[in-house]
């Protein structure tokens, strides 16, 4: 498929989807983004007369029937991705689903099966890109014993703000939206698992402060029971132990701080005014310094194009493919699980 014009359908026009896969798709040379379903006729007219896309649709399903099509991104919340993503590759089309992968493991487990069903299809989880500059070099100090032995990772990630019962109800606040998924530990956890390898077994306890908001037309809703402080801790499969604090309720917190400690070295990835650092120490120098990254080892997001040229059989899909979503799914269950049993979970699930 290499020469042929790969045609691309959209369901879900949110925020990643404008910002990114519509434009970004549409700029790759023999890509046609040509239809657009979202939440009504209405927005999907809009969202297509934005972009330049010929087809604005009433229904997701229009474009799963629609035999032209060759390829379909899928910018739901995640309550959607499973149904969807397993109707396209039944349909016969490669498939570019946002994150997080599903609502919970077992729905990420029916979409990795339909996968393997369809190898010939490509399916493709968007990665959780704010660490993508840093993961090849925090991936390789470890490897190369910088750190020595990892004890353990120890993570703080937030808003920084106090509790606000006054803010509108986001669709992350509502488990029938969202699933098993909380607030933005999900993204933290799939990057962290590219550092330090697989999850053993994982604990937790959390507790939901603010407990009902209201919605755009204000209308009072709960927010599920889902948390807004959390605190995990994770064996690692390799040794080691991660725990990360996902908070925000957390007055001044920290946006993210995320500190790896081994028996030789540190390595320090924090927020530093909106922007991330690097910092790295080893037992016997004064303090800890900056990491200057080589130019070869520093990420990005490549996402559509590494979907296009996966679907072209130029290069596979390393960021991220239906296996390793399935992994962070299951850590995602297990914590939800910890918090109902007040136990240890075991992983994986299955």
């Amino acid at each position: 498929m290499t020469l042929d014009t790969i045609r691309v359908g959209l369901i879900g026009a949110g925020g990643n989807t404008r910002l990114h896969h519509a434009p970004k798709l549409a700029a790759i040379e023999g890509v046609e983004v040509v239809a657009v379903a979202n939440r009504s006729m209405a927005s999907s007219a809009r969202f297509a007369d934005e972009f330049d896309i010929p087809n604005p649709v009433e229904s997701w399903m229009d474009i799963i029937d629609d035999e032209s099509i060759d390829a379909v991104c899928i910018g739901t919340w995640p309550y959607m991705h499973s149904l969807l993503t397993i109707a396209a590759l039944e349909s016969d089309k490669h498939v570019l689903v946002e994150a997080r992968m599903a609502a919970n493991s077992s729905e990420a487990h029916a979409m990795l099966d339909a996968s393997k069903e369809r190898p010939d299809l490509v399916a493709q989880i968007v990665p959780a890109p704010h660490t993508l500059a840093f993961d090849q070099q925090i991936v390789d100090m470890i490897s190369d014993g910088y750190v020595g032995d990892l004890i353990g990772v120890d993570a703080r990630i937030g808003t920084g703000t106090f509790p606000n019962w006054d803010s509108e109800l986001h669709w992350r606040e509502r488990r029938d939206y969202s699933g098993n998924n909380i607030m933005n530990m999900g993204i933290w956890a799939e990057a962290m698992m590219r550092w330090v390898g697989d999850y053993a077994s994982v604990t937790a306890v959390g507790h939901t402060v603010v407990k009902y908001k209201s919605d755009a037309d204000g209308r009072r809703h709960s927010t599920g029971n889902i948390p807004d402080h959390i605190d995990t801790v994770t064996e690692l499969e390799a040794g080691g132990q991660l725990h990360m604090q996902v908070s925000n309720v957390s007055g001044f917190g920290p946006a993210s701080d995320v500190w790896i400690h081994g028996t030789e070295g540190t390595i320090r990835l924090v927020n530093e005014g909106g922007s991330l650092a690097l910092y790295s120490g080893r037992r016997d120098d004064a303090q800890m310094s900056t990491v200057d990254i080589p130019e070869d080892k520093v990420g990005g997001w490549r996402v559509e194009e590494e979907f296009i040229n996966a679907i072209r059989g130029i290069e596979p899909v390393t960021h991220t493919d239906f296996t390793t979503g399935v992994k962070y799914m299951e850590w995602t269950d297990a914590v939800a699980h910890a918090l109902d049993l007040g136990e240890k979970v075991g992983l994986p699930l299955s």
